[in-house]
């Protein structure tokens, strides 16, 4: 019912940027209502970064605050991550997610959501 494509990973040195891209192909738009970008770096369990709603909301990790930017184009069904001051610890496999229902508080769960794309590989060197 939903496809989700993740593009614009990449190697990157420490303070560097990279923007992340993710094509939501849907029967319906109400299955990418809500849509959040995930990362699970080796070893490490997947963990929620930021995540937004058709209407705008929006919700991040404190780790990325202030320096990741989620947002969507509802109209062309894509959802991106700018990611500025990038970190060593961001290094991390980056995965699209997309639901029907905005949780709250526990909208970076990865649990909560149903329809996943393939991931895109960040890596931030030192």
């Amino acid at each position: 019912q939903v496809r989700l494509v993740e593009s614009g990973g990449g190697s990157v040195q420490a303070g560097g940027s990279l923007r992340l891209s993710c094509v939501a192909s849907a029967y319906t738009s109400r299955y990418t209502y809500c849509m959040a970008w995930f990362r699970q770096a080796p070893g490490k369990q997947r963990e929620g970064v930021a995540v937004t709603t058709t209407d705008g909301t929006t919700k991040y990790a404190d780790s990325v605050q202030g320096r990741f930017t989620i947002s969507k184009d509802n109209a062309k069904n894509t959802l991106y991550l700018q990611m500025n001051s990038l970190k060593p610890e961001d290094t991390a496999m980056y995965y699209c997610a997309a639901d029907t229902t905005y949780w709250g508080r526990d909208s970076l769960v990865d649990a909560k959501y149903n329809y996943w794309g393939q991931g895109t590989q960040v890596t931030v060197s030192s």
